[in-house]
């Protein structure tokens, strides 16, 4: 068996990179990045006026002046004017470009305006450039603002948008079958006997895929029969890049998923990683570099094995960049008996001391995935410790994130 350091890089190190493809700025949200987004301008591109009042020449109020005459008006998006006279003053609205030969701005809050003419208020001493968001203060243009390997988010938008850019190249989406096994399933709303179960790995995987940007996967459901494993398998690795399947890789008499794999051309990676739960995990790869995750068909396994090992290999073959790993600490003394990886499935708190407080969160068997419910992710305890104290610090991996 592997380690589940080693599974995940004999993974990263099989699977193929996906292809990129060009999205309007309008469907990006969520993709990859496979370009750099670079400023087209200046930011601010302007000297920025930051309050509504009038913008001055510090020159004017040096020689004393604290009466100006209203040379005329200025919002935001139109033209620059130009201050002719130190004694004048020129109305001027936030956002809109300083007018030339300005160098101060006065808050409204700050003047008396009356008979065409603006009057400090008595004993306010303005500092010169107040209230100015000097152009390229933020950035200059050409600086560099989102990398390649960036996954777009909604800040992400307005700075691709402000960059002048309609659409951006990206990395394609994956085509995903996501694919349960087994006589005893029964799709929700069917007639269910009582010797048979929920089909509930499907649509969970399917939902978690979504929740990181995944959509559009097909689902579909079969039977422990050679044949039509082999038949259908056959097609998914046609028309996908990217096969799912739970169930059916385990040691049963009917678990004919690895064998049918290997019959139809998928090359065994591994089979078998030591942790718990998800140990007959297998992974392979297809004739024409489909990727295949067969995963075990318990529904705690299932999404254990599905988070710690497939939402990061489709990130990688996106070009994601990796993020870096996130710790908890142990809210409470655990032990473990087995010489397995343990994923400890956890609530999140925060501590009086401000770290991650993770609460342990007992499953009854990997098939108790309703116990999972209000649970953040899982804590990576590692193999062949057998004492876990609370205060510990160990590997988070949550639910929703990456």
């Amino acid at each position: 068996m592997l380690t589940t350091a080693e599974a995940t890089r004999a993974i990263s190190e099989s699977m193929p990179a996906f292809r990129s493809e060009t999205v309007s700025l309008n469907n990006a949200n969520g993709r990859i990045l496979r370009q750099l987004v670079c400023a087209e301008r200046d930011q601010p591109p302007f000297d920025r006026v930051t309050m509504d009042g009038i913008a001055i020449s510090w020159s004017g109020f040096e020689s004393g002046n604290r009466v100006f005459a209203i040379q005329g008006r200025q919002h935001a998006g139109q033209a620059r004017q130009t201050l002719a006279d130190s004694s004048a003053c020129i109305e001027i609205m936030t956002g809109a470009v300083l007018p030339a030969n300005t160098d101060c701005v006065i808050p409204v809050e700050r003047i008396r305006v009356s008979d065409q003419s603006a009057t400090l208020e008595q004993d306010y001493v303005p500092r010169r450039h107040q209230y100015i968001h000097a152009q390229g203060s933020d950035h200059k243009k050409k600086h560099k603002l989102l990398d390649d390997g960036h996954r777009i988010e909604a800040v992400d938008i307005a700075i691709i948008a402000s960059c002048g850019l309609a659409s951006l190249e990206v990395s394609a989406q994956p085509r995903i079958a996501v694919i349960s096994t087994g006589d005893e399933l029964v799709a929700a709303g069917q007639p269910i006997a009582d010797h048979q179960i929920r089909s509930s790995n499907g649509p969970a995987i399917a939902a978690m895929l979504e929740s990181h940007g995944y959509s559009g996967c097909e689902q579909d459901h079969l039977t422990d029969n050679r044949q039509q494993l082999a038949e259908r398998l056959a097609r998914h690795l046609q028309e996908a890049d990217v096969l799912i399947l739970s169930g059916g890789v385990s040691m049963g008499k009917a678990d004919f998923v690895p064998e049918v794999l290997q019959q139809l051309g998928v090359k065994v990676t591994f089979h078998k990683i030591s942790q718990r739960p998800g140990k007959p995990m297998w992974f392979g790869i297809g004739p024409d570099s489909q990727a295949v995750f067969a995963l075990p068909g318990n529904p705690v396994s299932t999404l254990v094995c599905c988070r710690q090992y497939v939402l990061p290999a489709l990130a990688g073959a996106s070009g994601r960049r990796a993020s870096r790993g996130e710790y908890a600490v142990l809210g409470e003394n655990f032990t473990f008996a087995a010489a397995l990886t343990c994923f400890l499935h956890v609530r999140l708190d925060a501590g009086d001391d401000g770290l991650l407080l993770a609460t342990p969160v007992p499953t009854n068997t990997s098939g108790d995935f309703a116990a999972l419910s209000g649970t953040d992710g899982y804590l990576e305890l590692a193999q062949d410790v057998t004492e876990f104290p609370a205060g510990s610090r160990w590997p988070l991996h949550r639910w929703g994130a990456l």
